[in-house]
Formats: C-alpha cells, structure tokens, sequence
C-alpha cells in the first residue's frame, strides 16, 4: 500500500496545528515552543543433548526497579509557528541425469553408456560433536565486563556468561574489525558495513509508514529547530528507529546512537546508517562487555560533547550519571519513553539526584494508547509464530499483568481462539480485565495448566524458579515488558538443568526428570527480539520523541526545572493530526457556539489533562 505524506496545512480534512494556537493555560506550567521549536538475528546451530551439563551459572543481576509513580507536570506549550516541516552450478551439456526405477540416480555420458552415480549416504546428526561446542560457546565470557552491576536494571540490555549470540566463535567479533563506510569514516561499529545496501531499503519501506516524520522532514527545509543540537541516544535500532535519527539529521542535530537491547539490533540498518554518516555502535547479539562499550564509544569522544540524551530504559542514563557526570553542565534535558527508564527519572528526583529537566514519553497519551496497544496486540502473535509456529485456538494462555501492553496481548490471544488468563495487583486494572471477559486468577492457581506464560507488568521476579519447576512440561515462557527481569531466568543457570537451543532466541530449559520450557529471547522483549513491530504505530512514538527534543532542546533557561514533566496534551493531539491523512479521514470542527458552549479553544485541546481516554 502506498501511502502519500500529506502535511497538516495541505490537508484541508485536518485542522492546521499552528504553533499560535498551542496557547498555554494560564493554570499549567509553560511547555514553551520557540517559533522553531515544533517544526518539524542468527546464532550457530548446535543441538544439544539433553545429558549435557548445563552452561555455568551466570553471576546473580541486579534487581530491576518495578514500577512506579512520581510527581509529574502537565505541560501546555506556548506559542509558536510549526515550520513547512549464491549462483547456481550449471550441469554438464554432455551429462543427462536419469532416475532409476529403484530411486537411484544414473548418469547418462555422450556415447550412450548409462553408470549408476554413487549414492549419498545420510548421516545421522552427531549430537555428540555438537554439544561439545554448544558448550563450548555458551560458557565463553571474552573480554572482561567493564561492569556487572553499573546500573540497577542493567540486565534489560546485556546478556549473560551462558547466553547465545549470531555470531561464530571463530568469526571476528566487530570490535575487532576494521571498517570504513564510502566516505572514509570508520566512526562506528557495526556487523558488517558491506550490509548498507539492504538496510537502505529497509529504511525507505519504514519511511512510507511514518507519514509525520516525513512531514517534519519537510517542513524543516528551511528552518533547523535542532541546528546545534548534540544527541546521543540509546533505543532499539531498527528501520523505524533509523527513519527517527536521519530526520533528527534533517533538523540540524548530530547524533551517536547505541542500543538499548542486545538482541534488537538489525544489523543492516545499522550497517546503513553508518554509510550514512551516523556513528552507529550496535549489532545482534552484543555480549555484556559490548553493550557497554558501544555505550561508552557513543558517549566518550574527543572533541564531542552531548547536549542532549534520548534513551529506552535508562541505561544510557545512568551510564553517564557513573561515569561522565560533568557532562550534565552541557546536557539541556532527558527524553525517556519506557516504564523502566521513567522508573529511574522518578526515584532520581525524589532523591534530588535529577540535574536536568526529563521528559516522561512513556506516559503521554500518544505512546500509552497507540505503541504500547496496539503495537502489542498485534506483534505478540507475530513473536510467537516465529519463534515456535505453534496454533494459539484452545490454547491456555496467562498474562501477568492488564496494563496498556497486557490488554493489547490479551485482546490478540483472545480473537485467535486462546482461553486467557489475567493476573494483576491493581483494582482497577482488574476490573477491567472482567469486564472485558477474562478471568482474573493467581498465578499459582492456574501455573500448572496454562500453555504459554506471558509477562508485561514492568516489575521484578513476576514468574520465579517455584513457578517455573510447576510448569507443565513444554510450557513457552517469554515477556513483553522492557526488562528482563520479570522471569527469574538466573535461577535456570544451574549445573542440574540443562540448556538447548533449539533456534534463534529459542531454548529448551530442561529438568532432570525430562520436563523442558520452552524459554523465548532468554526473557528480554519478545516483540523486538524475535520479530519485528508495526511501523505505522511507532511512527507515533518516534514523533513524539522528536518533539520532545526540540521542545527541550529550545526551551529557555529556567523554563524547566530539574524535574520529570509529561507532553501537553495539545502536542499529544497534534502527534495524533499528523497522522490522519494516511487514512482520509476527517475530522469535524467545532463552531464558534459550539467551542463558546464547551468552554474550548476551537483547535483544541480538547480533553482536560485528567481526561482517561
């Protein structure tokens, strides 16, 4: 389907969002907008016997912070002009192949005289050979980590001692590797360079699901509202996330970008925006000692200071809060989109460790309803399938957790067949969770019938060894909260049960007795880590980030303080107009009575801030 990029001012079905009517209530704090301001996956296949002994026991992770609430700021901005943002062997001529009556393959030579070929014998697999190199693999650390426990969460991004990566012992890790993209820049490291092609064409697929994002793009032509702007960011990298960084390059920012996960990197993509001219330090299958380093390689650099910082989780954060903390005397403000990374703002500022102001993605409207619903209800099944190809009707499905993301889950499960299970600790959630038909349980009551675990709830040892040793045997166990510390997978790593991968980012985890799980991305996000997400919903979540940016980025000194604010909501509904003309859809405008009547200004916002949509 094509989609034609229309922008606000040209699309006369949707009301222009004009910088001059994100007026600020006189009863909110200014989220001021300058006149520039809103312009704009394989490891080794090696089978492994069920007699091997496990991999070594990784060390013990810290504990991941669970959920919570701090103050926050409802935010309106204030005026401002939205600028016009192998190839195939021949046979022989000579030689005809005929197929003997009894299978066997006969070769016909030019002077008529038929020979029967010599037959292939198959070979059983050698499981033998295999596991001695599978466990060879897993329990390889390299180099040495250059922190184990740096950040309270850190195990959302870094794998352990015994995890499985893409790439081969014997092939070069890319730290080890000497590239250099077309213009002679080798300020980046990534998979291979020679990738930039396909990554390319990848990217230019996202572009045409990300219409608001292309409408920034133009209309920064003339104005760069982020001209000057030093960005470092640490996010998932994929197609969607690089159509993001080349239009923050549009709007006049220099970015370094890391990921956030080991596992969600595409390494053509990254190979891409390296050709680019982005320094990319990021590929599939990082170890834990990588994904620092990449870390520090986007945030340690002579000659280059970041003023800005744009992260998923926190871990980039934090980083720099370790080991840099004299950078945040240059660095104007944090923009943050996950729970685990809003998480740590909060407890930074409640402990009056929060030097620059924060902006709480995570939590604005635009995110909430669109990226953590709707793209969850349609990737978890996309995860599943691929990962283990299995039928979800009269499955026994339980979800931990009725959040944005778990009602998006449940609703997917429950439209293909699947019986589904709730668990939640909040009240309302759990009402909710009745009324729209599922059953509200323990995990302890239904741990032992259920077919597949499901975590999204943000917190820490949701599914533990005890739930997991009642498992029914062939059990698929995966999350899709941010965190990978929402299944006690540590306590897997011990000598009597053994590991076996079965593909990428699958394993079998199996007990003495011969009961296995069947564990997904060892716990770390399933949708990211094993499939892919709809680009058109994270075209959402990526123009609000931008806007975030340039909000921060041109706000004047004093504006914010060290703080955690939300988006107005004015900037949510202007996210959300950019996007309607990819469906023709028109909206209704109010008239003078009617927005006189309503107490509202005619272009919005429309919703108080209280507003539950």
């Amino acid at each position: 389907m094509s989609v034609q990029v229309v922008s606000v001012a040209a699309a006369a079905k949707v009301p222009e969002v004009d910088l001059k009517d994100l007026s600020p209530s006189e009863a909110e704090p200014q989220l001021g907008l300058s006149t520039a301001a809103v312009s704009t996956m394989a490891p080794p296949a090696g089978g492994g016997d069920p007699e091997a002994p496990a991999p070594a026991p990784a060390a013990e992770r810290p504990p991941a912070p669970g959920p919570g609430s701090g103050p926050t700021a409802a935010l309106s901005p204030a005026a401002g002009k939205v600028p016009q943002a192998s190839a195939m062997k021949r046979s022989d001529p000579h030689h005809q192949h005929q197929r003997h009556r009894d299978g066997g393959e006969a070769l016909l030579s030019p002077d008529g005289t038929v020979t029967e070929a010599p037959r292939t014998v198959k070979k059983q697999i050698q499981f033998a050979d295999q596991k001695q190199e599978f466990n060879k693999r897993s329990t390889k650390i390299g180099r040495r980590s250059l922190s184990r426990s740096i950040s309270q969460s850190s195990t959302d991004s870094y794998s352990s001692a015994a995890s499985y990566t893409d790439s081969s012992d014997d092939e070069a890790s890319p730290r080890d590797k000497q590239q250099k993209n077309s213009k002679g820049s080798s300020d980046f490291c990534v998979k291979n360079i020679k990738q930039a092609e396909f990554g390319r064409r990848e990217i230019e697929i996202a572009e045409q699901e990300m219409p608001a994002l292309m409408a920034l793009r133009k209309r920064a032509q003339g104005e760069k509202p982020l001209a000057g702007a030093k960005i470092v960011g640490c996010t998932h990298i994929t197609a969607q996330t690089a159509v993001l960084m080349e239009t923050l390059g549009a709007l006049g920012a220099q970015c370094r970008w890391a990921a956030c996960n080991i596992y969600s990197t595409l390494n053509e993509v990254a190979a891409a925006l390296a050709e680019n001219g982005f320094p990319v330090f990021a590929w599939k299958g990082e170890s834990e000692d990588d994904f620092w380093w990449c870390i520090d390689r986007c945030v340690n650099v002579e000659g280059w200071q970041p003023n800005m910082i744009l992260d998923d989780g926190g871990d980039l954060t934090h980083w720099i809060y370790k080991k840099y903390p004299n950078m945040f005397k240059k660095i104007k403000g944090i923009v943050e989109e996950s729970v685990t990374g809003v998480h740590r703002l909060y407890q930074l500022s409640k402990a009056g460790k929060l030097c620059v102001p924060a902006m709480n993605v995570n939590d604005s409207v635009t995110k909430q309803k669109f990226d953590n619903l709707y793209c969850c209800r349609e990737s978890i099944l996309d995860g599943l399938k691929r990962t283990t190809d299995m039928m979800f009707g009269g499955k026994q499905v339980v979800v931990c957790g009725y959040g944005e993301v778990g009602k998006g889950c449940c609703a997917a499960l429950k439209a293909m067949g699947s019986i589904v299970y709730v668990t939640e600790i909040d009240p309302i959630c759990a009402l909710q969770a009745c009324m729209d038909g599922f059953r509200l349980v323990k995990l302890n009551e239904v741990i032992r019938q259920v077919d597949i675990v499901i975590t999204c709830t943000g917190n820490k040892n949701v599914v533990t060894r005890e739930h997991l040793d009642r498992m029914k045997n062939s059990c698929i166990v995966c999350n899709m909260g941010h965190s990978n510390t929402e299944i006690d997978v540590a306590s897997l790593r011990t000598p009597e049960l053994t590991w076996e991968r079965v593909r990428s980012q699958v394993d079998h985890v199996i007990w003495p007795d011969g009961k296995r799980i069947i564990l997904l991305a060892e716990g770390r996000l399933l949708n990211l880590s094993c499939s892919t997400v709809p680009t058109f919903v994270l075209s959402i979540t990526a123009t609000t980030q931008a806007l975030a940016l340039i909000e921060l980025y041109n706000a004047p000194e004093g504006r914010y303080k060290q703080d955690v604010y939300l988006l107005p909501k004015k900037m949510d509904e202007y996210v959300a107009s950019l996007h309607l003309p990819t469906f023709d859809a028109h909206l209704t405008e109010l008239t003078d009575e009617q927005a006189k009547y309503l107490g509202l200004n005619k272009n919005g916002p429309f919703k108080p801030n209280y507003y539950r949509y």
